[in-house]
């Protein structure tokens, strides 16, 4: 799915930059330009920033619960 469509940035394009260590919309912003035209995309792009962490720490939780 296109988050932002000024850039040309996908979810998955999101995901990748997370995986590298965006931790940030401003992160994102640095490496994508998420945010940087018209700003419609920022309230999605902050959604799946927000999702992907709670799930690398559930994810966390569960492998130090084993």
């Amino acid at each position: 799915m296109y988050v932002c469509i000024c850039n040309g940035v996908t979810e998955r394009d999101i995901h990748l930059a997370i995986d590298e260590g965006a931790g940030s919309l401003r992160d994102l912003n640095r490496s994508l330009q998420v945010g940087g035209c018209c700003g419609k995309c920022v309230g999605v792009a902050r959604d799946v920033l927000r999702t992907r962490q709670q799930e690398s720490l559930l994810n966390s939780c569960v492998d130090a619960a084993a």
